[in-house]
């Protein structure tokens, strides 16, 4: 697969800091040095990647095709079904969203297209994760709405589990928070 440029689709861009995403992805006031420290060996065990003094250590983890695959085939052996996913709240919003949630859309306009376009704000099922991935999106889900049955494909990095301390709400921020500090 060619090389692409990091900036992702959905026009967000990418955050600096692990400290700094955790707290967005979590709504925390602060992060633990220790927390950061037990996700990071997590990722680092998912990528097998050997951590040591190495300052090597984040280029063995960063996002590419082969850690991708390494952290699809791990997703796909430990995250227990049935999972309710929605969008990351603090994100903001798909892509296609900015224009109504961050100004310039009328309300009417954009309750219109939520019906079509997936928001941020409905709840899915997912279904299972795409073989199909890149460095610009990450990993993708197949996902169905909830409230209407419609499916879509989905960016990983920009869902979350609906329930809260679960294992698969641990996968998915651990993911995450990978895409984002490493891509």
């Amino acid at each position: 697969m060619a090389k692409k440029s990091k900036k992702r689709k959905s026009g967000k861009k990418k955050s600096g800091g692990l400290a700094a995403e955790q707290k967005t992805l979590k709504n925390t006031v602060s992060v633990s040095h220790d927390d950061v420290d037990e996700q990071y060996e997590r990722i680092y065990k998912i990528l097998a990647v050997e951590v040591g003094e190495d300052e090597e250590d984040d280029d063995r983890a960063a996002v590419g095709d082969e850690n991708l695959g390494r952290y699809l085939k791990y997703l796909k052996k430990e995250t227990v079904f049935p999972v309710t996913v929605t969008g990351i709240e603090d994100m903001g919003c798909f892509g296609w969203e900015e224009r109504y949630t961050f100004g310039g859309g009328s309300r009417s306009e954009y309750e219109n297209l939520k019906k079509k376009y997936p928001s941020f704000t409905d709840k899915y099922e997912l279904l299972s994760f795409s073989e199909d991935f890149d460095e610009d999106e990450g990993l993708c889900a197949e996902v169905r709405r909830i409230s209407d049955g419609k499916k879509f494909t989905l960016p990983l990095a920009d869902l979350k589990t609906v329930e809260k301390n679960s294992k698969n709400s641990q996968l998915l921020d651990d993911y995450t928070v990978w895409y984002v500090n490493f891509g």
